[in-house]
């Protein structure tokens, strides 16, 4: 059977062809269902399906944003294919817990938890977006660090850096988050650097650290301690040594950590 598996996360998506044990994967932007229009998904289905070739008979989306009814119906795509649509969440789930059960958390440019019984997601607590939630993530990593460059918060010597290899400009910044499409994946763009700093500077660690901590404080530990946590994610992937270290404080345990769920869900779907 040949199998199409769909990853979409507000950064890139993934598409994976399966079939009897081999994998090819197209990559393409990512997208949030939440608040893409309707004429950019069509734009980048009429440039992926090419590229997937005919004789997909399995299809298993997973997609940021994804509530109640998927506004893209991959049928007029893949006429006669069984699909399944579901949350990105679910896939992270499948993805680090497989079958069993446990905690699941997305840490990218967002972030997003769950508790899973082995096969659906059971409770979780609402990760609000970037703007009232997703602590843990990068993008909220990255506005903590923009709201203090702008403000001159910053020790001068990550200010400088920053300026040298970033556009730093008050009016580019503004525009970057309040004019664009995409203003979390900005802001998710910035934590790299900020991590760069962190066994070099005290206020890097302190920005890093409290972003994972209020994770912990308001998510992470409401859930049964006694569940293992897996992460997907690069955010979280690149960070994975300062969250077990983090999480041995709050008796919580790591299953897991995952750069990108596809190799879980391939082995999730594989059978």
């Amino acid at each position: 059977m040949k199998k199409l598996i769909v990853d979409c996360g507000a950064t890139k998506t993934e598409w994976c062809i399966l079939e009897e044990g081999n994998t090819r994967t197209v990559k393409t932007p990512g997208f949030n269902l939440a608040h893409t229009p309707e004429h950019t998904l069509r734009e980048m289905m009429e440039t992926v399906v090419p590229q997937i070739g005919p004789g997909i008979e399995e299809i298993h989306f997973f997609a940021a944003g994804l509530v109640g009814t998927s506004p893209v119906d991959l049928g007029q795509w893949f006429p006669g294919a069984r699909i399944e649509y579901a949350s990105d969440m679910l896939g992270a789930a499948r993805a680090v817990c497989g079958k069993r059960p446990g905690v699941a958390a997305i840490l990218g440019t967002g972030a997003n938890t769950c508790s899973y019984d082995g096969e659906n997601i059971g409770w979780k607590v609402n990760c609000g977006g970037f703007i009232v939630g997703d602590e843990g993530s990068a993008s909220v990593l990255g506005k903590m660090f923009i709201s203090d460059f702008i403000k001159g918060c910053l020790p001068q010597e990550m200010a400088d850096a920053f300026a040298a290899t970033h556009e730093s400009s008050y009016p580019a910044i503004v525009k970057s988050i309040y004019g664009a499409e995409a203003p979390a994946r900005y802001l998710g763009s910035l934590a790299p650097f900020v991590v760069s700093y962190y066994d070099k500077l005290e206020y890097a660690r302190n920005l890093v650290d409290t972003n994972f901590r209020n994770l912990f404080e308001r998510t992470l530990r409401r859930y049964d301690p006694s569940l293992p946590v897996g992460v997907v994610g690069g955010f979280g992937y690149a960070c994975k040594d300062i969250l077990r270290s983090m999480g041995a404080e709050y008796g919580i345990s790591f299953s897991q950590f995952l750069a990108s769920p596809m190799a879980g869900l391939v082995d999730y779907y594989a059978v």
